[in-house]
């Protein structure tokens, strides 16, 4: 099952690389929270996802009988809430992250900062671009354009399995030569072996 509206009315403001943060939820969070521009959910056995852009952020949802992690980028943390929160940190660089539940549910991140030169970045936008025309969420901000007339987009593949749930963000700042990424996984009851990290590609 999906649903997307890609017609929803902007309501928002440019983010700017360093003002992202990430936020991890044990719990869900509502959607008036977010001004969300396009949006999937999917459903499997053992667990439900949603997916949400909002502007070049993202929130990933997954629940599985009635427990819920929540990962979330976003440049105003003041508006989400303090309960349930495990986690959170500026985005700087390349780090990290694993959290495991004791209700068999396991967290695993990936983010990086990519700074890059005017050509690299050029590349990068138009490989992203086509790579994204036909699979997982695509949204440009063409009213967000600044420079070379590249405009902002958020773009995030994902791979449903039967217990686990793989994400990939790609968020492009062009006025900042600065795509920031994420790779996450969502497991549901399975223990994963020691020390499994995304695979960055």
């Amino acid at each position: 099952m999906a649903s997307e509206d890609p017609n929803v009315e902007l309501g928002q403001t440019l983010q700017r690389v360093g003002d992202l943060k990430f936020a991890l939820y044990r719990r869900p969070l509502h959607p008036e929270l977010f001004c969300i521009q396009q949006s999937r959910h999917i459903e499997r056995a053992a667990y439900q996802a949603d997916i949400w852009v909002t502007g070049l952020a993202h929130v990933v949802m997954t629940q599985s009988a009635g427990r819920c992690v929540s990962e979330v980028t976003t440049d105003d943390v003041e508006v989400l809430p303090r309960k349930g929160l495990v986690t959170s940190f500026p985005f700087r660089g390349e780090r990290d992250h694993i959290e495991e539940f004791d209700d068999g549910m396991r967290y695993i991140l990936s983010t990086q900062v990519e700074r890059m030169n005017q050509n690299l970045f050029q590349a990068s936008h138009r490989d992203l671009l086509s790579y994204g025309s036909n699979r997982g969420m695509l949204i440009h901000f063409e009213e967000w354009t600044e420079v070379d007339n590249l405009a902002p987009f958020s773009f995030i593949d994902f791979e449903a399995r039967d217990r686990e749930i793989h994400i990939q963000a790609f968020h492009a700042f062009p006025s900042e030569y600065t795509i920031v990424k994420t790779q996450s996984i969502f497991e549901v009851g399975v223990k994963a072996p020691a020390g499994r990290k995304p695979t960055r590609r």
